[in-house]
């Protein structure tokens, strides 16, 4: 069973988000209501994930992130919030963080936790189109077309099996294609790797 931590400082979201997961068989061990208590909680429980809020007092979800990320550098964490802002969405990719997610998108909320459990990068649609809307760059990114291809799935967020089935490949060849592309960026796992490519191809800035 999942077990997760719940942080958002609105006691009626927190409590409503704490229904809706459980109601899924998703184990709640805690919830927190600002980042300084997410930090201790995470300490103290190590969950599988963190579904936490980014606007709250005393300590932002941003920052609660970065230190949970310096305990735990495989940590995942989910951020829930009600702003599209550029910034945020900057700050979520260049931490690390696992997936963002509108607290509107209700139906999301489930699929996006379990994406992230099974180690995908999840980005709320409405978020990648806001990013998507930035002008374009004019860039080369010295790689052959399938494996553009294949960045761009990616960093769309979808798993192995998604993209294998999409661009009809074998899970293990879009494997080989990922190492290859990682290596050709000097770059660590997929999160980095859709990081660079917003970055790169839709200027956002860190």
């Amino acid at each position: 069973m999942m077990k997760i931590i719940i942080v958002d400082d609105d006691h009626l979201v927190v409590n409503s988000l704490k229904v809706i997961v459980e109601a899924q068989g998703i184990e709640v061990l805690a919830i927190g209501h600002d980042g300084l208590e997410a930090i201790k909680l995470f300490e103290q429980y190590r969950p599988d994930l963190i579904l936490m809020d980014i606007r709250m007092e005393k300590l932002n979800g941003i920052d609660a992130t970065r230190e949970i990320l310096k305990m735990d550098p495989s940590a995942k964490v989910l951020l829930i919030t009600t702003f599209q802002d550029d910034e945020y969405i900057a700050s979520a990719l260049s931490l690390g963080c696992k997936g963002y997610i509108l607290k509107q998108n209700i139906k999301g909320i489930i699929p996006a936790i379990n994406a992230v459990y099974s180690d995908n990068l999840v980005f709320d649609s409405k978020i990648v189109s806001n990013i998507k809307k930035q002008p374009e760059k004019e860039i080369s990114l010295d790689l052959s077309p399938r494996e553009l291809d294949v960045l761009l799935l990616v960093a769309d967020g979808l798993n192995n099996k998604e993209i294998a089935d999409r661009l009809f490949l074998s899970e293990g060849t879009v494997r080989n294609y990922i190492s290859v592309i990682l290596d050709k960026f000097e770059l660590r796992d997929r999160t980095q790797l859709a990081i660079h490519y917003y970055k790169t191809k839709y200027g956002v800035t860190y």
